[in-house]
This record gives C-alpha cells, sequence and structure tokens, in this order.
C-alpha cells in the first residue's frame, strides 16, 4: 500500500470548521484537533459501496466491530472487556457531558485537571454545576497533574474527576504509577472516574505504551467510565462513531439512563468507517504516527529556538502545547493570529499565556506555518 501524507487536499473550500473558522483570511489553521491527512483507503472504499447502496434507514451496532473493538483491546492495552459494558455514542463530547448527569446533581462538584481540553469545563458547568482543578504542573519535562496538592481542595460535594490521558493539550502519556496515583485518590474520596482515552492510538513516544484506567485492578474498572474512539485515530471526527465502556452495571445504568432521549443514536455510516478503520487501518496508522513524529520533531527544534516560545514534546496526540508567557504581548494567539497562524487559544484551556498548536498536517504547510511564526518573532525584537 502506497500511502502519501504529505498529499496536499485543499480543505479551504469544504465545509471543513478547521479551514473555514478563518475563511478569506491569510490564516493557516492549526487548532481544532482533525487532520488534514485522508483516511485509510479501506475506509474510503467501504463508505463508497455503502452508499452505493442508496437506502439510510435504521441501523445497529455491527457484530463485527463489537468484536474487533475487544479484540484491540486485549492485543493493544491487555484490557479484557465484555461486550455489553460498552456504550455507543455519537461523540466523545456528549459521553463527557452524560457521564457528568449521570454521576453529579447540581449540588455536587466535578475535579479535573487544569488547564483541559475546554469541554471538560463545559460539560461540568452544565445547569449550574460546580468543578475544582487539580493543578497540571512540569515535572520532568512533563505535564502532570498534581494530585498531592488536590486534598486540599475537597469539601465533600465531589462525585466525578475526570481525567484525560493522553493529556490534552499536553501530551503526556501517563505512566502506571501515576495512574495509580489518581485511581487511590479517586478510591478514598469515592469519586467516579470518567476518563477521556481518545488519544488512546497515537502514541508518539517510542517505548509508551497506552494504559487504560480501567485496566489498573478491579477498584478501576469498577469505579470507571472510559471514553474511546476511532475518530482522532484515523481522522474520522466528522462522521461520530464513539463508545463509552462501563464495567460496573448500575453506573452504565445510569449513564444510558441520563442519555435517553437526548444523545442520538451513532450514523450508519460511522460503524462502517470505524469497522473499515479497526479491521483494515493498522498499516496506515503505523505511516501516520511515523508521519506526526517526524512533524514534532520539526516542531520542536524550531519552536524552541524561537525567543519567547517554550514546548515540551508530546509523548502522545498530535497536539503541542506552547508557552507563550515570556512574550511581551498580551495575548499571544491573537498575535499569532494577526501573524497568520491560528492556534487554539490557550484562554479555552484555562491558561491564557498558552496556546496549543496541531501538528496533523501536511509538513510543508507546518514549515510554512513556522516561518510565519519565526517572521513575526524577529519583527517584535526590532
Amino acid at each position: 500500500m502506497t500511502l502519501n501524507f504529505d498529499l496536499w487536499v485543499d480543505r479551504s473550500h469544504s465545509d471543513s470548521v478547521k479551514w473555514n473558522k478563518y475563511n478569506n483570511q491569510d490564516v493557516i489553521p492549526l487548532w481544532v484537533a482533525d487532520t488534514d491527512f485522508t483516511s485509510p483507503p479501506q475506509v474510503i472504499k467501504e463508505l463508497q459501496q455503502r452508499v452505493a447502496e442508496g437506502v439510510f434507514g435504521y441501523g445497529f451496532t455491527p457484530p463485527e466491530l463489537i468484536d474487533l473493538v475487544i479484540k484491540r483491546l486485549a492485543d493493544r492495552y491487555e484490557w479484557t472487556i465484555k461486550p455489553e459494558w460498552i456504550v455507543w455514542l455519537p461523540g466523545l463530547v456528549c459521553g463527557l457531558n452524560v457521564a457528568v448527569r449521570a454521576t453529579v446533581s447540581r449540588q455536587n462538584s466535578s475535579l479535573m485537571p487544569m488547564p483541559v481540553y475546554p469541554p471538560f469545563m463545559q460539560a461540568a458547568q452544565s445547569e449550574g454545576r460546580q468543578f475544582k482543578s487539580v493543578n497540571v504542573t512540569e515535572q520532568q519535562q512533563r505535564w502532570v497533574a498534581d494530585f498531592s496538592r488536590a486534598e486540599n481542595l475537597l469539601d465533600g460535594s465531589e462525585k466525578l474527576l475526570m481525567l484525560c490521558n493522553p493529556y490534552n493539550p499536553g501530551g503526556t502519556v501517563y505512566r502506571r504509577e501515576e495512574l495509580l496515583e489518581q485511581q487511590a485518590f479517586a478510591q478514598r474520596h469515592d469519586l467516579v472516574v470518567c476518563s477521556d482515552e481518545i488519544h488512546c492510538d497515537l502514541i508518539l513516544e517510542p517505548g509508551l505504551k497506552h494504559i487504560p484506567f480501567a485496566s489498573l485492578n478491579t477498584d478501576a474498572e469498577q469505579r470507571s467510565i472510559t471514553l474511546m474512539s476511532p475518530s482522532k485515530t484515523f481522522n474520522l471526527a466528522g462522521l461520530g462513531a464513539s463508545m463509552a465502556i462501563i464495567p460496573n452495571p448500575e453506573l452504565r445504568r445510569k449513564f444510558i439512563e441520563a442519555s435517553n432521549g437526548i444523545v442520538p443514536h451513532v450514523n450508519i455510516l460511522a460503524y462502517v468507517a470505524a469497522t473499515a478503520a479497526y479491521r483494515d487501518g493498522e498499516e496506515w496508522l503505523d505511516a501516520q504516527l511515523d508521519y506526526l513524529r517526524g512533524n514534532r520533531e520539526l516542531v520542536m527544534t524550531r519552536i524552541n529556538a524561537m525567543p519567547g516560545l517554550r514546548m515540551l514534546a508530546p509523548e502522545g496526540t498530535y497536539l503541542g502545547w506552547i508557552d507563550a508567557s515570556a512574550l511581551p504581548v498580551q495575548d499571544p494567539y491573537r498575535f499569532f493570529v494577526e501573524a497568520g497562524v491560528g492556534f487554539s487559544g490557550g484562554a479555552d484551556f484555562g491558561a491564557p499565556a498558552y496556546v496549543r498548536i496541531n501538528l496533523g498536517c501536511q509538513r510543508a504547510l507546518l514549515e510554512k506555518a513556522l516561518d510565519r511564526m519565526e517572521a513575526a518573532l524577529q519583527a517584535l525584537q526590532r
């Protein structure tokens, strides 16, 4: 199979959210977490075949897809799950919201690492609910949630701990001992744990391995809601096929109950794409990871040589968290937009002095964006 991740796909005149944000502006969009790569060939082929049938009535989850998910989790992550644990969803963000509604009353609260992917905060504040922040700090060149200081935050109202592994925005892949610390914290305070693991297949650092929170031990399993999806892995986000894996039957019942009448069924084309991706997408995924590692190396080398910027190497995801706090500008996000580069603004994540870069694009485009950044910073120094 010949795979070319340098292939340019013009999305500027399509329905792309990523590219339409700066429509009619000379701004390179490196923000929302989808990539500019075409999906695996078998996914495209099977979608075309399904569309050619011409009938798009209600569908059900393909048994093959369930089998593929179970096998994948066992083979890749040594996590044995049962079919009935899987609750299919049309997106991971709705899973975050359902998890909050199922476990947190309006008088209770959630906990989450900060800064964090913005939908965590939005879900936690739904219908007037509250949340508390566990500070993420730099530890040995990695972004790590500091649970040692979180005890002082608690007042007994907390019901849900929302985790993100690999960590978005910082790209940390949590080690077993770090996850066990999080599990012990949740156990001490009797917290349900909702673990967003959507980037689990995108491990960039050689030698690292994703560990599902629920696979740690029986206690972790029984208090967990694990959110996963093929969407980031295979660039299927616009199709919408995700899952919540919930071993505890009572917790699963509450989750399903909270979603009834609100969360729609998964799109039939999303099922087709997810099945094809999980069955036939590994060669494509391996090639994408190699390409993303090259992009990571390029970005790390150039950004850390720019005055006023610093970026730790993301261990997973295709996202980078850039510290722009040393820049003599009030709003780093706006500064770079004016320079022709559109990042995700750090203020949305709870850290206004940072910006998040999406590395999932053709290398030539990334180089062009880095050139623009460099030029803007040089002009700033004059």
